[in-house]
């Protein structure tokens, strides 16, 4: 069974590109070239360079000794808060402004929740000379005021999307609108396997570097690998290079909000059915007449009512397992690892964590947790929900 795309842009019966008529010419634009261009020896040559120098790769894969302690096995984190910007997103978008580059495209969009991608494009637009605008919740504009400060600093402009539940599914209205409105000289830089194809694949293999380094680190093959699950791109990324190892069990990790049995949850692939969302089939909360259920998460990555189509066909094939965890787990988690282990995690990231106690693990297990990014943005809401002043 292959699980990377097919000619037509499918991951099983997920994905494709279901544009508007005015997208069409960008869309043909990006899956006749990006092969062709990411296969190019300049490309790869300026790529690897500047993930080096630049963003700090490789990342370490660090012996979690007091969690491995606790849980039993062997527990290892990739360091992706290690990255320039603190965190995954970054590998995206150096891909992403290169492709751009070479398109002849001035003018760059994207959309972010959590502001970690609204930064790492902010970053990469900075380092080209590129314009930057960023479509960010009016919600998570205010729990994620330190990500948006540092992309005002980088000189990105940050627009609110002001509709819906004013998160991350109407920041990317808010993008998609623009690109439609501006095809000429724009480049959308999506920040997560969704979309329309070719990004759920373009975004993976940009990430895919992690598993690259996980497999060349580890020196074989782990038991477990763990990641969080928004849109999908840093459990992507952790997934990528061992997708054909059957041995290796693939676990992302959404986010349960209140509880799956509440309607304050983003637990997509527990809840969810096959639908279009951002102009690709996968699946989807929704109700019976097809209109999206509005998510909710502590965290604004995971807040997203949606799952990348690869993820979605992993999930129905059964080559992946998608666990759930609510707010409260993630926030005992997340105090767990910076406890044990002298690291704060991204909100994100806590959600990984906390499964570690599901798993029943033996001594000779090796585990991989992707740490995906550090927790500077989220300390507001710490301290707010943990009373870390008393």
């Amino acid at each position: 069974m292959s699980y990377q795309v097919d000619k037509n842009g499918f991951y099983g019966e997920f994905g494709g590109a279901f544009i508007p008529e005015l997208l069409y010419p960008n869309i043909e634009e990006l899956q006749e070239n990006y092969l062709e261009i990411e296969k190019s020896p300049a490309f790869q040559e300026e790529f690897n360079q500047l993930l080096k120098d630049y963003v700090g790769r490789p990342t370490p894969l660090f012996l979690a000794k007091r969690l491995s302690a606790k849980y039993g096995g062997e527990i290892w984190l990739k360091r992706e808060d290690l990255c320039h910007t603190g965190a995954h997103k970054i590998n995206n978008t150096i891909g992403q402004i290169l492709l751009a580059e070479r398109l002849g495209k001035k003018r760059i969009i994207a959309e972010t929740g959590a502001g970690q991608h609204g930064v790492a494009t902010a970053t990469v637009c900075a380092l080209k000379g590129l314009q930057c605008i960023v479509y960010m919740g009016e919600k998570d504009i205010e729990r994620q005021a330190p990500n948006v400060a540092r992309m005002k600093m980088l000189g990105a402009e940050v627009r609110p999307a002001t509709s819906g539940s004013k998160t991350l599914k109407d920041a990317t209205n808010e993008a998609m609108r623009d690109w439609i409105n501006n095809p000429e000289d724009t480049h959308y830089i999506i920040g997560s396997v969704v979309g329309p194809h070719p990004y759920p694949d373009m975004v993976a293999r940009y990430q895919s570097v992690i598993s690259k380094e996980i497999k060349e680190q580890l020196q074989g093959l782990p038991d477990y690998v763990i990641a969080c699950v928004g849109g999908g791109s840093n459990a992507m990324g952790a997934f990528y290079h061992f997708l054909d190892d059957p041995s290796v069990q693939l676990i992302g990790v959404e986010a349960a909000g209140l509880g799956v049995h509440t309607d304050k949850t983003a637990a997509t692939l527990t809840l969810g059915t096959p639908g279009v969302l951002h102009a690709s089939r996968s699946i989807m909360m929704q109700d019976k007449d097809g209109q999206v259920v509005e998510p909710h998460s502590i965290s604004a990555g995971l807040d997203y009512p949606g799952i990348g189509p690869a993820h979605a066909w992993l999930k129905v094939s059964e080559r992946a397992q998608y666990l759930a965890v609510t707010d409260a787990d993630a926030l005992t988690a997340a105090v767990e690892c910076s406890r044990l282990e002298g690291i704060i995690p991204a909100l994100e990231t806590a959600h990984a964590f906390a499964v570690l106690g599901r798993l029943g693990l033996k001594p000779t297990d090796r585990v991989v947790i992707n740490l995906s990014g550090r927790g500077d943005k989220d300390m507001d809401t710490y301290m707010k929900e943990l009373d870390l002043f008393q």
